[in-house]
């Protein structure tokens, strides 16, 4: 959508099913300030895009969200002037990098993200590291189970998205990470996880934008013998489902103690699950997350909607079996 409102021309988005739920008014609003023309379908896609004519603008976003800082950070190239973003809390920064490795000038400084338009690209090549959020399910697997431990090579280590390993660590994981490439533009290496323990774990409301995607297979790693509070997590309710009430509905029907609270959640580890079916909601994120808990049951698990995990990792399902065996 970002890239899109700086082209005079008219698009429309449409969307799988899961990203029909999410809520676009917080990326539009920001481009129609900019002069783009965007119509929603109540606030959601399909979305229509008309763009042209930018102008800078410096904006604060509501929440914390690199999706919505790089829609406008992508449309302030096409816009006349030094377009900034002001985030209440950091977020993931790989559109700031790749900008930067593309020649475009980009300031971070206390005052937000700038951005000057106009700015002509120039081609690099370069190597896109492995996603710490998928690996993040093959950690938190070996974190949970004795005698466990997995190495996970060529995988992104940007800090603004490697928390969930010192999350680990609080459980009681051992976690080594050994960066192998310098970080020109992501840092990339192996990390290794062993398990040592399952403790439990707080995460305060501060803590919250840098696991946003980790925290339901952090849920699962909890159910484990462990215990996990989270809280300030409110923007799970607009993921590609209600990820609070659909992540306490799945693991209680795996057999979990879950409660649930209106900006997170509490899973209580200290009995093993049984086992049952839970419905993945359309969400692959918690299709994996349910996967994970259910290494821990007694009886057989069964996820509906498990293909739903094509989404971000097509080949989930045929790695757990490999590292299972």
């Amino acid at each position: 959508m970002g890239v899109l409102a700086g082209h005079a021309f008219r698009s429309t988005l449409s969307g799988d099913v899961s990203l029909r739920r999410r809520p676009m008014r917080r990326v539009a609003d920001p481009l129609i300030l900019m002069g783009a023309r965007i119509a929603t379908t109540d606030g959601r896609l399909p979305a229509m895009v008309e763009g042209g004519h930018l102008h800078a603008i410096s904006y604060t976003t509501p929440v914390p969200s690199a999706q919505v800082k790089s829609a406008v950070l992508l449309a302030g190239l096409h816009a006349s002037g030094t377009t900034t973003v002001i985030e209440p809390a950091p977020t993931r920064d790989h559109t700031e990098r790749a900008l930067a490795a593309f020649g475009v000038p980009v300031t971070v400084d206390q005052a937000g993200i700038h951005v000057i338009g106009g700015t002509v690209l120039q081609a690099v090549d370069m190597a896109v590291p492995g996603d710490p959020s998928a690996a993040a399910f093959w950690a938190a697997a070996a974190a949970a189970l004795p005698g466990s431990a997995v190495e996970i090579p060529d995988v992104g280590l940007n800090p603004t998205r490697t928390a969930f390993l010192g999350v680990l660590q609080r459980v009681g994981a051992q976690v080594v990470v050994d960066v192998t490439d310098p970080p020109s533009t992501e840092p990339v290496g192996t990390l290794t996880v062993r398990h040592a323990g399952v403790g439990p774990v707080v995460i305060a409301p501060d803590e919250v934008p840098g696991l946003v995607d980790e925290l339901p297979v952090l849920a699962a790693l909890a159910t484990h013998g462990g215990a996990l509070a989270v809280t300030g997590a409110q923007e799970l309710r607009h993921k590609e489902s209600d990820r609070i009430a659909a992540l306490a509905a799945g693991l209680r029907q795996l057999g979990a103690d879950v409660e649930e609270f209106s900006d997170g959640f509490a899973v209580n580890g200290a009995r093993q699950l049984s086992g049952g079916v839970a419905d993945a909601a359309g969400d692959h994120r918690l299709a994996m997350a349910f996967a994970i808990a259910a290494l821990g049951a007694r009886d057989c698990s069964i996820i509906r909607g498990a293909d739903v995990v094509s989404v971000s990792y097509p080949g989930f399902f045929e790695v757990l079996e490999r590292l299972c065996q």
